[in-house]
């Protein structure tokens, strides 16, 4: 399998693995619940765990361009979603400038491994 596939593949699970544990973040009630905490510390070290394969073919910038801008966009829909909370006008024009670097960054930039 090609290492680039192999990074984003790590990368899409350290993803997952971030928003899982921020999630959990959600859940702990700022670290008074003993699972939830628990699981905000396993998925946390995991995601790290796996964009540090990521890093292994991917410029460092690149990779946390993308794992924190999917991760923001992400977590703002659970936040809807599971939480129930609302975005206004400058959060979704927010998220929308993120994506579109996050886009652009992909199409265009020399930096990233195709």
């Amino acid at each position: 399998m090609p290492s680039h596939i192999v990074a984003y593949s790590a990368l899409g699970v350290a993803i997952a693995c971030e928003l899982v544990g921020t999630t959990f973040l959600q859940k702990s009630q700022q670290f008074t619940r003993l699972w939830p905490s628990l699981a905000v510390a396993v998925f946390y070290v995991a995601a790290f765990y796996f964009l540090t394969h990521a890093l292994r073919v991917m410029p460092l910038g690149v990779a946390y361009a993308i794992w924190s801008g999917v991760g923001i966009v992400m977590t703002a829909a659970i936040g809807v979603v599971v939480f129930k909370q609302t975005l206004d006008l400058p959060a979704l024009v927010g998220i929308a400038m993120i994506v579109g670097g996050v886009v652009i960054m992909q199409a265009f930039s020399a930096a990233t491994e195709h």
